[in-house]
């Protein structure tokens, strides 16, 4: 593999199209105004899910206007190159489908997104399964309103004295009215490394907890007072008994379930002989170019969804792109 060898395609999960606009966050009379301008549109988020719409294989968000939007916390995403604010409202409950179930008059949500149009075409669906198919901007906003919304659903007191904190800065922060601490979004760095043999092997594994087949690249967390190179190998070590070098980074995306970093790298082989951890692999296995081909090909293999980046490391350190996936 080259030294100089670039990521092959995009990390879906690492696009953006609009200004996270952070120098409004506080200004509470900006925010105010934007909320009110019929122009704003607003992303309805529930456990992760959101409504899409399906056209020909590609996947667009649902807005629905201010005065539509239901009751719910809610976050400043940013503001697009054309000046348009995007919010997102966090439901409780699922997000009700028009067309599958008539909606009772009244309810929030059924007045919020009555307008809608083209019903026929829209599902609720999350970032694993509608990630890939989303455009730069619509990825972008969607990571942004998953990730907002999983760390104040488990945010919502002090952690120093218990108290019910209180959501200020755009969605971005919360605040403790009792002991006036402040609380901030938090993100988990992993990193995540494809091992090879600096020739023409990688080292795929299968966790405890997947089926026959599934297989991905070695993952893990960084530890406190631990360097990115160290948490590389230490985790390789520990997981599957090589020792690796030369760890070369190649790229992160957010993966927000709840809140991770993914930090992509590469690391070679000093050794090869495998000591599984039960615990975190049940099974390991060494693979050439043609190998990984042929078994990916025949099904023998299933590798991760298209929208994470153990893919993308795959297929770099391949040379091209692989059928199927989870």
């Amino acid at each position: 593999m080259s030294q100089g060898q670039r990521l092959l395609g995009p990390l879906l999960l690492a696009r953006g199209g609009v200004d996270r606009s952070a120098l409004h966050r506080n200004d509470e009379a900006w925010l105010k105004t934007a909320w009110a301008d019929p122009a704003t549109r607003v992303l309805l988020i529930s456990d992760g899910n959101t409504l899409i719409r399906r056209d020909n294989g590609t996947a667009n968000l649902v807005f629905v206007s201010p005065h539509q939007a239901p009751p719910g916390e809610r976050y400043l995403l940013g503001v697009d190159p054309g000046g348009v604010a995007y919010f997102a409202v966090a439901v409780k409950g699922e997000l009700p489908l028009p067309p599958s179930a008539p909606l009772p008059e009244g309810t929030e949500v059924a007045e919020a997104i009555q307008d809608v149009p083209d019903w026929a075409d829209v599902a609720t669906e999350g970032l694993r399964k509608a990630g890939a198919a989303l455009g730069d901007r619509d990825a972008g906003l969607l990571v942004n309103a998953v990730a907002l919304e999983a760390w104040h659903a488990t945010h919502e007191h002090c952690p120093r004295c218990g108290g019910r904190t209180n959501i200020i800065n755009g969605g971005h922060m919360r605040v403790c009215p009792n002991d006036g601490s402040q609380h901030f979004p938090r993100v988990d760095p992993a990193v995540i490394m494809l091992v090879h043999d600096g020739d023409d092997r990688c080292l795929l594994a299968r966790g405890p907890q997947w089926p026959e087949g599934r297989f991905s690249v070695l993952a893990g967390f960084v530890e406190p007072g631990e360097s990115l190179e160290q948490a590389v190998a230490r985790e390789v070590f520990e997981e599957v008994g090589v020792t690796v070098a030369e760890p070369r980074y190649l790229g992160s995306q957010p993966w927000p379930f709840p809140r991770s970093l993914m930090l992509g790298f590469f690391a070679r082989a000093t050794t090869t002989e495998i000591t599984r951890d039960p615990e975190e692999i049940a099974e390991a296995l060494w693979l050439t170019r043609a190998e990984l081909g042929a078994a990916v090909e025949n099904g023998d293999i299933r590798l991760p969804p298209g929208v994470s980046i153990a893919r993308r490391l795959i297929e770099t350190w391949y040379g091209s792109y692989l059928p199927g996936d989870w």
